[in-house]
């Protein structure tokens, strides 16, 4: 191995016993392989065997010994010996055996780097999803004329989902909801300024256009990733029944009638959030007459695949309201999560599961 030790493909260290070798093991020295022999003065190869591991978990020993000891080599390889080699020793073999026992090792070092990174990913997924949750509200304004509720199931991929109700006074309430392109800590990241964007510019308008335009001014301004949020956001006077609304890039909500019959919602035409500066966000309104209910909803509902690859579609969402006309905030997001659940059983989702529902209920005359 002259021309490998010349070119520094390999360096040696030796050591007369076992002893002298758990010393170098514990140098700063990086060792690969343990090339012992067994019978050795002071320390002997199989003893040294046994101590390796308590000062040198990331190397390979290959052990040393007389042809036909099969007794001591079957000791060395429970001990933990990765292979051996016989005496007299054939160089070729040793060659090959060195070989092999260097793949191997870089095979388990690959294993155990990618290990650490899948940990590290889980961590920071474990994070996001502890984000995710921190800002999305769990009591839900119910008044006189309007009935709230929301729910969200996170994707094991963590994206950037949320909802948030903002109250305005004078029986008017704000309602969001949106989803942020990327997954993991930047996507929740990235929630968390777009909600805490959201609720300033809902204090200072009631127009949600001009709302919209606030929180895409703002995240325009530092956007280097080029990250985007989809966000619908309007405003119900509960009153009158009048239902204020912008969108930036999110899908049209679904308009349920009395009689379980549905249609979207005019679109206003907004693009996504933090990429077109200056972008000017235009609004409609639609009156919510007694017995109505809007359906707000994130592309994991739409999305949602079953083990055929197939999606749930609109479609489908629409024909849970001819089937069963809605009878309640709480009851009509339970009802969509539950045929979403059917439809999809236990094929892996990659997108949250996000509904909020608004509904006027009939008052008692």
């Amino acid at each position: 191995m002259r021309r490998e030790i010349s070119t520094g493909q390999f360096a040696f260290g030796f050591a007369r016993n076992g002893i002298e070798a758990l010393a170098r093991l514990s140098s700063d020295e990086p060792y690969d392989i343990v090339l012992s022999d067994i019978n050795m003065p002071q320390m002997d190869g199989l003893t040294l065997l046994e101590k390796i591991p308590s000062v040198a978990t990331d190397v390979r020993a290959v052990i040393v010994s007389a042809y036909g000891d099969m007794k001591n080599i079957r000791t060395a390889m429970n001990r933990g010996a990765f292979d051996f080699v016989t005496k007299p020793i054939d160089f070729a073999d040793l060659r090959t055996t060195i070989d092999r026992t260097l793949q191997d090792l870089a095979a388990w070092r690959e294993a155990l780097q990618s290990r650490d990174q899948l940990v590290a990913i889980e961590r920071e997924l474990e994070l996001a999803r502890q984000m995710q949750r921190s800002i999305v509200p769990t009591e839900f304004p119910d008044g006189i004329g309007h009935q709230i509720f929301a729910r969200m199931d996170p994707a094991k991929a963590v994206g950037g989902d949320f909802f948030d109700f903002v109250n305005l006074g004078n029986g008017r309430i704000g309602l969001a909801i949106a989803d942020v392109a990327g997954k993991g800590v930047p996507a929740a990241l990235l929630m968390m300024s777009s909600r805490t964007l959201l609720k300033c510019g809902a204090v200072e308008s009631d127009n949600p256009g001009k709302v919209l335009s606030y929180v895409n001014a703002a995240l325009q301004t530092d956007n280097a990733a080029l990250m985007f949020v989809t966000m619908f956001y309007g405003i119900f006077d509960s009153g009158s029944g009048k239902f204020t609304y912008a969108s930036a890039g999110h899908d049209s909500p679904l308009l349920v009638r009395k009689d379980g019959s549905t249609s979207l919602l005019p679109p206003t035409g907004g693009t996504v959030l933090g990429v077109i500066p200056g972008f000017e966000y235009e609004c409609n309104a639609i009156d919510l007459a007694p017995g109505e209910t809007i359906l707000l909803y994130t592309d994991g509902v739409p999305d949602a695949l079953n083990r055929d690859g197939e999606r749930f579609g609109m479609e489908r969402l629409r024909q849970i309201f001819a089937d069963t006309p809605p009878e309640g905030a709480q009851a009509t997001t339970d009802v969509v999560f539950q045929r979403v659940r059917e439809f999809a059983q236990d094929t892996p989702q990659f997108d949250d599961l996000t509904c909020l529902v608004l509904r006027r209920p009939v008052l008692d005359s």
